[in-house]
């Protein structure tokens, strides 16, 4: 999600909504009294909404009572297409294999193509992107390629794999960046744009920040340690307001392997998943990049946020080092009121942690080349919840990650800043974090006084060793997901301390009647929905949710129909459903023109393992990665 459409304008509905929350009472909200149907207390008097907002969630329904949303919400659907609200139109932009240059060539279905036709296309499956305008009919988008799904990449299905197949898959990952252009047809992909440009698994990039040149960052073919190739597996996004956009590694372990059966994996790097089997990718038979006996330190390489020039193709890529090294999802960048770049991250996988980055320069309004180096130095930290329990709201800390303190200290195996930020992860465990429910986007209010981060979902909770049941992650074996909101000490996003409530869990009241199963009193039967994922807010307040969840339409499930997209308003909590997508696709990435009268979304591996999608093209087409462009039929604002 654009910077400058989230936080160019403010809004007074979060000063509202945080005023309440601290003239609550004391009074412990239990989870009895949470659960939907009980006559006790409901999400609206945990959250400290006014009377008014509790009202209107009590008569919450199809209707929308929210003078911040204007659609009627659709139903949940489970077609092989793009749904929205009466009164609005979808388009498609662009697909996995569509040529971003002029002279490349178009997809190939056969899956026969070689790896040079990749690099001129479109990447594959997208999630997260940012649009930056160059004029009101014109703007470079810049999309995250997460992965491959090898069964549709190639005619084999994966099964017999070449070097020029890796080199194929490589050129699938990383970054499209490409221009845009307003037409009579509506927006389109200009293939002849000066910026145009893919960034792949191979693209030369620089480390920066505390742990360049470390030798746990050196190989052979950098002894330096400053120079890496590559970004791949890049979930969600960030940007800043000086003009760069933010890429997020993720689940960088699947990548790598070893055929050697005395290679033994290091403590460190089984807490990030590596294994010495590569049977996903099979990168490592064909790149001895990817082979851990060979290069062994090559994954402490990647996990880390990357800012890229969008105006300029030949600026090098930076591996941002200060921001920590885990299974980034996006980089949620705010500019606090006290001048200090303030960047919240999360670490999505079951029982990890959320964290904060707080600049040590601050941001210079009067010449944005100063401020490329913010993301350089800062203090990284991690988020430490507390509650009395059979509480859903508390008390919560940021815990500095920095060497020395804390117990990061060579008597506890930390070394130096760089290995606490090499080794986040086991420092977060150090220091005491909480782990929590897979924790995916974050996104600030405009209002700055609160933020958000989806906790998509975590089968192990309450079954595994240190994932109690607790506080901001009330449900074992969570299926549903839930979203937190945190409001920081008199609004300083730069403070250790914070206040917490959950705005919204997910649940299937059809399904589970009177348990905290079926989810908070802003769960009807008309808007349910599980695994809240992507998160992101318009500049007028309304909040955008997107999900990635269970699409059975069965069971714990029923109801819920495919992935979708929901608008909330915070100030009454109302939530309403907006999109459904197609079948087995995930909904993630969203961005906006500086009017607000264009969306733009992501489709990702619609048909994914098999299932029986042929979207966008319909008939018996290969299913294909797609971001939609979404406008109202009267011209005005999306949502509004």
């Amino acid at each position: 999600m654009s910077y400058k459409n989230s936080h160019d304008q403010c809004s007074n509905l979060d000063h509202e909504q945080d005023s309440e929350f601290t003239r609550m009472t004391d009074k412990a909200v239990s989870r009895r009294g949470f659960l939907v149907g009980t006559g006790a207390l409901s999400l609206g008097a945990f959250i400290g909404m006014s009377p008014l907002a509790q009202s209107v969630q009590a008569a919450m329904g199809t209707e929308v009572k929210s003078k911040m949303i204007g659609f009627k919400p659709i139903a949940a659907s489970t077609a092989d297409s793009v749904v929205v609200p009466e009164g609005y139109n979808v388009a498609n932009l662009i697909s996995w294999g569509d040529p971003i240059f002029a002279n490349a060539p178009e997809f190939d279905p056969s899956g026969k193509a070689p790896a040079s036709t990749q690099a001129q296309q479109f990447g594959d499956n997208t999630d997260g992107m940012t649009l930056f305008p160059l004029s009101d009919e014109r703007a470079v988008m810049a999309v995250n390629n997460e992965y491959t799904n090898n069964d549709l990449l190639f005619a084999h299905k994966g099964e017999n794999m070449t070097a020029d197949d890796v080199k194929k898959a490589q050129n699938a990952h990383g970054v499209s960046v490409f221009e845009i252009q307003k037409t009579s047809k509506g927006w389109e992909v200009d293939r002849s744009g000066k910026l145009n440009r893919r960034i792949t698994a191979n693209t030369p990039m620089e480390l920066t920040g505390p742990a360049v040149g470390h030798d746990l960052l050196k190989t052979a073919a950098d002894a330096e340690g400053k120079e890496v190739l590559g970004t791949f597996n890049n979930c969600a996004n960030g940007e800043t307001p000086w003009g760069t956009y933010l890429t997020c590694e993720e689940n960088f372990h699947n990548y790598f392997g070893t055929a050697d059966e005395s290679y033994v994996v290091p403590v460190e790097q089984k807490r990030y998943g590596i294994k010495p089997a590569d049977k996903r990718y099979q990168w490592s038979k064909f790149d001895e990049r990817f082979d851990l006996a060979k290069n062994p330190n090559e994954p402490n390489r990647h996990g880390w946020v990357v800012e890229i020039d969008p105006m300029n193709p030949e600026a090098k890529p930076l591996k941002r080092t200060a921001l920590g090294r885990f299974k980034h999802e996006n980089a949620a960048l705010m500019i606090d009121n006290s001048g200090h770049v303030v960047v919240y991250l999360g670490d999505d996988e079951r029982g990890e942690h959320l964290y904060k980055f707080v600049s040590k320069g601050k941001y210079d309004t009067s010449n944005q080349a100063n401020n490329r180096d913010l993301l350089v130095e800062g203090t990284l930290y991690v988020a430490k919840f507390s509650a009395t329990e059979g509480e859903l709201k508390g008390k919560g800390e940021w815990i500095e990650l920095t060497f020395g303190k804390h117990g990061l200290t060579p008597e506890n195996g930390f070394n130096s800043q760089a290995e606490v930020l090499i080794h986040t992860r086991l420092a977060a465990t150090q220091v005491g974090a909480t782990t929590m429910d897979r924790p995916e986007w974050v996104a600030v209010h405009p209002g700055k006084k609160s933020a958000f981060c989806t906790l998509t979902n975590n089968k192990n909770r309450g079954k595994k060793d240190n994932q109690p049941v607790d506080g901001p992650n009330p449900r074992a074996g969570n299926k549903y997901g839930q979203i937190i909101r945190w409001m920081p000490a008199n609004a300083d996003h730069t403070s250790v301390e914070f206040d917490w409530d959950l705005y919204v869990i997910a649940g299937n009241p059809t399904v589970h009647k009177g348990s905290l199963e079926a989810g908070s009193s802003n769960i009807t039967s008309e808007n349910m929905f599980n695994s809240p994922d992507g998160l992101g807010f318009d500049k007028g307040g309304r909040m955008w949710i997107m999900t990635d969840g269970k699409y059975s339409n069965k069971d714990d499930f029923a109801g819920m129909g495919n992935n979708q997209m929901l608008c909330s308003d915070p100030a009454t909590g109302e939530i309403h459903r907006f999109l459904s997508g197609p079948i087995a696709c995930e909904v993630t990435g969203l961005t906006f023109t500086l009017d607000q009268k264009t969306m733009f979304v992501g489709i990702q591996h619609p048909g994914e393992k098999g299932k029986p999608s042929h979207f966008p093209a319909g008939g018996n087409s290969k299913p294909r990665s797609t971001i939609v462009v979404i406008t109202r039929e009267d011209g005005g604002v999306i949502g509004a």
